[in-house]
């Protein structure tokens, strides 16, 4: 049932995309993208993302990404079994613990239902939500079970040597089991830290009767325990101050921040038995002083004072109190966390405390029948819980929440300009930045940034430039801002200094796809087509999945002659992402290797999805006549002048297409229709004149001849058929003159050096 009912509360969530912090410590994570060699995954970058010092964390990462990529739901499992394994231990422990409390009189037959029901009401509890749907809070997850499985370890340990049953050995397996997991819980989260102090207080509590016999008894084993501060303190050295997020001389004094967690601790309490409402980003608000938070303050002194008095008189229950405070010590008490002050998923393991003790006010007060008011509590959180994760459902779902719930947080609404720009929606993420703005003129973040990128959406590169290159002053180092400054110079056709960019987004950052395939259509831009395909090959191998990147190789490819070998990778983006424009590509690719009649299957598909596609109904109608169905391309092509009368494309087709039938006066209207609508449309001037021609009008001809050489000077083809048409209308010196330069143009031209010879003859 406790697994039941924890899967049901969370099944809604296994869809939810990876945003905010999971952005940094998965898909920007190049050390997750391999499990072998095991220590690139065991070394998280220093980042300040949730990875940063928590190398299991990161390898469990890696586990998923080699299982399913970026796929999102894998990695929801992940926590979500994660979890199950939490609530069953911590059901372990309670009913264990509970059997060794002297419990009063009424309690002391239903441990079992008490256990079992604290153990429920924590599993689908909503105030853990952020802490099992946030991906990267794993780390509360992960930590937070190795937590529990250096009590269970302890507990079973004991239990066996209390039992004259059972074998010395097993003890020893047990301890060195809870030994094992407070080490993996070091690699996990910093929260483990506390773990052998307050397990010692749980040995005196429950199983030593005081600290000195806890110690005689078991001093090898706080020993291997206290050893396990050595990795951590490693680790924490290690990485500093988390990229600039945790520690002292970050702006944020510790008295401010230690007053603040008044308000913190407070708020967490209230949220354990009115869950509303949940905010997945509190701010970085800091209390002014002791007048902001002064009935706070009074709460968590008498809550302090009452567990140290506990402690002394009544220490099972003095244990809550300690479970509750000493494992929020490292993030709420005077250490600042500069980037979160206050945060829900701090009370992953803390909320266990003030469950246990409703729990147990309830058995008192309801006696045998607690277990059915714990189903009736759990159906309640559990919807509350399901309607929670629906919050989370789009990244801009969670933000719109959370700015309606704290509209005095500036990063929340920084936070909503991303995801309204991951949707498209550029006018809006400018007017969150604006509000972000509003609220607190000197924030930052990433403001300038997104304003960049919503510019950029707008078509406004020039108006972008200057916020990209704003806060590349300040952050040289950041690949995805060259990145971003690389597309704005891209786009106002700067291709040499956008090169410059993304070659340093790629040298900073290897695994960063997107800067890969930018480079790559800016080299291809810049006719440098064999160096942009190693960038499209290097995308593709990053994100397997990128259909952008394979349609960017594929035209690549196409552009470079290679159409052949383009062809599997027009179907790869086609397959990677299904829409007209790759139907529209791969039937474009298909005929020109002279596969037209495969190409239908497309040019239809393209049409079904949109039918007022002017390139798509031009591009069949050229398919058709290439395979002989010239009725069919007549249609189509007649179609597409019906959505747009002036498109000279689709008329220069009618027209050859009726000139291959022979219908010269009716091609040549067309001819005249494409010259109107783009008079420097060389290929009609020319196509033109030939059926000008044909019709027996060689002086129209000729001044079409002569309009097609004016605009591709270089053809000696059209240097040839002027030649002839003068030759035809008795200018032999000038007919001469021109087949010159098509022999010039072209030595091996037999047709004109047979032409010339002629003119020289008759001359």
């Amino acid at each position: 049932m406790l697994v039941v009912a924890t899967i049901a509360a969370y099944w809604n969530s296994l869809n939810v995309p990876l945003f905010f912090d999971d952005r940094p410590a998965i898909i920007h994570n190049e050390s997750i993208r391999h499990l072998w060699p095991p220590w690139e995954a065991l070394t998280p970058p220093n980042d300040g993302s949730g990875v940063s010092g928590r190398p299991l964390v990161n390898l469990s990462l890696a586990v998923n990404y080699a299982a399913g990529g970026l796929a999102v739901r894998g990695y929801h499992i992940g926590n979500l079994a994660l979890h199950v394994l939490a609530v069953l231990t911590m059901w372990g422990v309670l009913r264990r613990t509970l059997r060794r409390c002297a419990l009063p009189t009424q309690l002391r037959e239903k441990t079992e239902p008490i256990a079992w029901s604290a153990a429920l009401l924590w599993a689908v509890h909503p105030l853990l939500t952020e802490s099992v749907v946030c991906v990267v809070q794993r780390n509360e997850v992960l930590g937070g079970l190795f937590y529990l499985l250096t009590f269970y370890g302890f507990i079973r340990g004991t239990d066996c040597k209390a039992s004259a049953e059972i074998s010395g050995k097993n003890s020893r397996n047990w301890l060195a089991l809870s030994v094992g997991a407070c080490f993996a819980g070091m690699a996990s989260k910093e929260i483990v830290a506390s773990a052998p102090v307050l397990l010692w207080l749980y040995d005196r509590t429950f199983v030593a009767g005081n600290f000195r016999a806890a110690w005689r008894e078991r001093k090898w084993f706080y020993a291997a325990l206290a050893v396990s501060w050595i990795p951590l303190g490693w680790l924490i050295v290690h990485n500093g101050q988390r990229g600039g997020t945790v520690g002292f001389g970050l702006g944020m004094d510790s008295w401010h921040y230690l007053l603040t967690q008044c308000h913190a601790i407070t708020t967490y309490l209230k949220l354990s038995f009115w869950p509303d409402p949940l905010v997945v980003d509190y701010g970085t608000h800091v209390a002014g002083g002791v007048g902001d938070v002064w009935w706070q303050g009074l709460i968590v002194l008498a809550l302090l004072g009452a567990t140290a008095l506990a402690l002394w008189r009544k220490p099972a229950a003095g244990f809550l109190g300690a479970w509750f405070f000493v494992i929020l010590a490292p993030s709420s008490s005077f250490v600042p966390l500069t980037t979160q002050t206050i945060a829900e998923h701090r009370m992953y393991l803390p909320l266990a405390a003030p469950i246990i003790a409703a729990v147990l006010a309830l058995s008192i007060w309801l006696n045998r029948r607690v277990g059915w008011a714990a189903a009736l509590l759990a159906v309640a959180l559990v919807t509350l819980t399901i309607r929670r994760n629906r919050d989370y459902r789009t990244e801009e779902t969670i933000w719109t929440d959370t700015v309606a719930k704290c509209p005095d947080n500036p990063r929340a609404y920084d936070g909503l300009a991303y995801a309204l720009i991951d949707a498209g929606r550029w006018q809006d993420a400018i007017a969150a930045c604006e509000n972000a703005l509003k609220v607190r003129p000197d924030y930052r973040g990433d403001l300038a940034v997104h304003l960049g990128q919503a510019r950029m959406g707008l078509g406004q590169p020039a108006a972008a430039l200057p916020y990209f290159e704003q806060v590349l002053r300040v952050k040289p180092d950041d690949a995805e801002l060259h990145n971003n400054l690389g597309m704005a110079l891209a786009a106002l056709h700067r291709f040499p200094e956008a090169i410059l960019h993304y070659e340093n987004a790629v040298r900073l950052n290897p695994g960063l796809a997107d800067a890969h395939n930018n480079l790559g259509n800016a080299l291809a831009k810049s006719g440098r087509l064999p160096e942009a395909i190693v960038h499209y090959t290097a995308a593709i191998q990053l994100r397997p999945d990128y259909a952008e990147a394979e349609a960017n190789w594929a035209r690549s490819l196409s552009e470079a002659g290679q159409t052949a070998e383009a062809l599997p990778h027009f179907e790869a983006a086609l397959k990677l992402k299904p829409g007209a424009e790759a139907h529209e590509e791969l039937a474009r690719a298909l005929v020109s290797v002279g596969r037209a009649e495969d190409a239908f299957r497309h040019y239809q598909a393209a049409l079904a999805l949109t039918p007022e596609s002017l390139d798509a109904r031009i591009g069949f109608g050229n398919a058709l006549a290439a395979a002989g169905q010239l009725q069919p391309a007549q249609a189509q092509f007649d179609a597409a002048l019906r959505l747009q009368p002036a498109s000279a494309e689709a008329h220069y087709n009618l027209g050859n297409l009726l000139a291959r039938e022979e219908k010269f006066p009716d091609a040549i209207t067309h001819y005249e229709a494409a010259l109107r609508a783009q008079p420097g449309l060389a290929a009609a001037h020319h196509n033109l004149a030939i059926a000008l021609m044909s019709v027996g009008r060689p002086s129209d001809a000729l001044a079409e001849f002569e309009e097609t050489l004016r605009l591709v000077p270089e053809s000696a083809d059209v240097h040839h058929e002027l030649a002839l048409v003068l030759g035809q209308l008795g200018r032999l010196r000038e007919a001469e003159a021109y087949e010159r330069g098509a022999l010039r143009l072209r030595p091996d031209f037999p047709e004109a050096r047979e032409h010339l010879a002629w003119l020289q003859q008759q001359n």
